[in-house]
């Protein structure tokens, strides 16, 4: 005779793998909203381009929900805390790890409120100096920054920025000490390099290739791994002495954690496809940007890693946004 607590059991694990199976094909079953957490750059742009990749194929329109307030604290609180169905989706910028690691305390768990999707895009940084700083490669400016401590400013977008760690990163790294002076967003921290009111920073491709065009700017480095299509003849960083150095920013797409597996791994399958898509390559690379991709277990381990490596930074350096 069957054991009636073995057989309830098979009954109850039956219910949950149908139910988890038909949460999947369901969704979506209204419209998504897909909320852009990270104040100015790329990620309004990315959003809107990918809205309009997965929309299509979902059934349901994606409707793009700016939120940049407070370092995209407020967007990303609201996808936490947003029912966990897969219909309300976050999109950030790498700068979604910095947060954690500068702010010791925030309304949201970065890593266990929300639920990775994937990697959307990604593009690498320069490294770069007004025209009038007599350096031609990074090393150079490494040595006129030895035998001038102090002197050198370099700007960015604002205190416990992703380019604040980086270029307090490669300071310690280089052994130099630069001035920081932080501005309020990347257009007016480019400015101040363009204009010689500061002398280097850290900034995208997009950004800077203009004024490298006319001759203002000078590119010291590439903050890839590898050197750039766009520029053969311009060395890494990590080609200049500073083995393994990276400087990247990427745009990820998550939703709340809870969310069904089905439904993630079927928004990552949609991410994935469109981001094989010949049209939308093009839009990414019109905003300096490269495609992303991969599992969704694979942005996980790149947000862990992330918010790890950037709160040793920070309290290296002694960096904090409270």
């Amino acid at each position: 005779m069957p054991n009636p607590r073995f057989t309830v059991a098979l009954i109850s694990i039956s219910l949950i793998a149908f139910a988890g199976i038909a949460a999947g094909q369901a969704y979506p079953n209204k419209p998504i909203r897909l909320v852009t957490a990270a104040p100015g750059g790329n990620n309004d742009g990315t959003a809107r381009i990918l809205a309009q990749g997965i929309s299509g194929p979902l059934g349901q329109p994606v409707i793009v929900d700016n939120r940049p307030a407070a370092s995209g604290i407020v967007g990303t609180d609201a996808v936490a805390k947003a029912q966990p169905d897969g219909h309300t989706l976050l999109m950030v910028a790498s700068t979604f790890t910095v947060v954690p690691a500068t702010k010791s305390k925030l309304p949201y768990d970065a890593v266990h409120d929300l639920a990775p999707v994937g990697k959307v895009a990604q593009n690498s940084l320069l490294f770069v100096v007004n025209a009038k700083v007599p350096a031609k490669s990074l090393t150079e400016f490494v040595a006129l920054a030895k035998a001038n401590p102090g002197k050198y400013n370099y700007a960015t977008p604002g205190a416990a920025s992703q380019a604040h760690l980086l270029i307090e990163l490669f300071s310690q790294k280089a052994g130099i000490k630069l001035q920081h002076i932080p501005y309020r967003g990347g257009a007016p921290a480019i400015q101040a390099v363009v204009a010689g009111d500061t002398e280097f920073s850290v900034i995208s491709t997009l950004a800077s290739l203009p004024h490298m065009k006319s001759g203002i700017l000078r590119a010291l480095a590439t903050g890839s791994l590898t050197r750039e299509a766009q520029f053969p003849d311009l060395p890494t960083v990590a080609e200049q002495g500073f083995p393994g150095f990276e400087a990247i920013q990427w745009i990820g797409l998550l939703t709340t954690a809870g969310t069904p597996k089905p439904i993630v791994e079927r928004l990552n399958a949609e991410v994935n496809r469109a981001l094989r898509e010949p049209d939308l390559i093009a839009k990414l690379a019109l905003q300096g940007l490269a495609p992303g991709g991969g599992s969704s277990e694979d942005f996980a381990r790149t947000i862990v890693s992330d918010i790890k490596n950037w709160t040793e930074i920070a309290k290296t350096a002694n960096i904090k946004s409270d």
